[in-house]
């Protein structure tokens, strides 16, 4: 993807996220427009630092240790990351990475058949006892915390 390509992917997706904002959980696009600059800018970077160092990682790994880097308390700009973040629900921006999932997969789907119903039962159980073990860590930590 060149740098225009991920310009318009991400303009795409603060559009979007902001729309979910509003319908989902009723903060104003004005409201939220700052974190999802800051968010996007964020991502932006890292897509150009994926393509600029020759260390084969994704780019989500760039997005997340810049991130980490942006809103750390010796960072300046800290508490304006924080603050603008705060306004965003990040369950609405996870419907789009879902459908983001979906769409890079959808191509694929006929070499995942092509593996046979051994892989597909594989997959579930998989997903179930991912499912199980986040629930009983979750359990554990909730109960340790006295949060329930």
């Amino acid at each position: 993807m060149t740098i225009k390509d991920w310009i318009f992917v991400l303009a795409i997706s603060g559009l979007g996220m902001m729309t979910a904002n509003f319908i989902g959980f009723d903060v104003a696009f004005t409201e939220s427009l700052p974190g999802v600059l800051v968010l996007l800018l964020i991502a932006l970077c890292a897509a150009g630092l994926s393509y600029l160092i020759p260390l084969k990682l994704p780019t989500v790994a760039y997005c997340s240790i810049l991130g980490l880097l942006c809103a750390c308390p010796l960072s300046p700009v800290a508490q304006f990351v924080i603050e603008s973040a705060e306004k965003i629900n990040f369950t609405a921006p996870l419907t789009m990475v879902g459908a983001f999932a979906g769409m890079s997969i959808s191509n694929q789907l006929k070499m995942f058949f092509k593996q046979g119903w051994k892989l597909i039962i594989i997959t579930i159980l998989v997903m179930t006892g991912t499912f199980f073990g986040s629930l009983a860590i979750a359990q554990v930590v909730l109960q340790l915390t006295h949060a329930i």
